[in-house]
């Protein structure tokens, strides 16, 4: 497996969320909402590519991370939902702390990918050790 790609390809997504979120923070309440539709359009899509994925892979590996995808898109529609929620509501008071609980979810969010990260680069570590050891077991064997 190329990790190289994978990993250029994920800086790159990280590079996109980070142009985003920098946008986002000088755009109108309607640009930020358009942007939400389009990021959850998004993930949308990328569970139900997972999910095809896990249709199509026998990997238990797979499965469990079709179905942390699916869970993260659970997250993203209860965010959608607050987003709608907060977008009724009048009350300054609540809206200061809606706002709270939405900087601790993204806080949360970022802590996990950041879990992500490192639990990710620890399996591509493990797999290249195992590749390792099977060409040194075959070498040796070939002897």
């Amino acid at each position: 497996m190329d990790y190289s790609a994978r990993l250029d390809a994920f800086e790159q997504r990280v590079t996109a969320a980070k142009a985003a979120v920098q946008a986002a923070a000088t755009e109108s309440r309607e640009q930020i909402g358009k942007r939400v539709d389009q990021a959850q359009a998004d993930l949308d899509q990328a569970v139900k590519n997972a999910q095809q994925q896990a249709d199509q892979a026998a990997s238990s590996a797979r499965s469990k991370w079709a179905q942390t995808r699916a869970d993260a898109a659970a997250k993203r529609e209860d965010i959608k939902a607050k987003i709608d929620k907060r977008n009724r509501q009048m009350d300054a008071k609540v809206a200061a702390s809606d706002a709270d609980w939405a900087d601790a979810d993204a806080a949360d969010a970022i802590d996990f990918a950041e879990w992500a990260l490192d639990n990710a680069q620890l399996a591509m570590l493990d797999a290249i050790d195992a590749r390792a050891h099977a060409a040194e077991l075959a070498k040796a064997a070939g002897s």
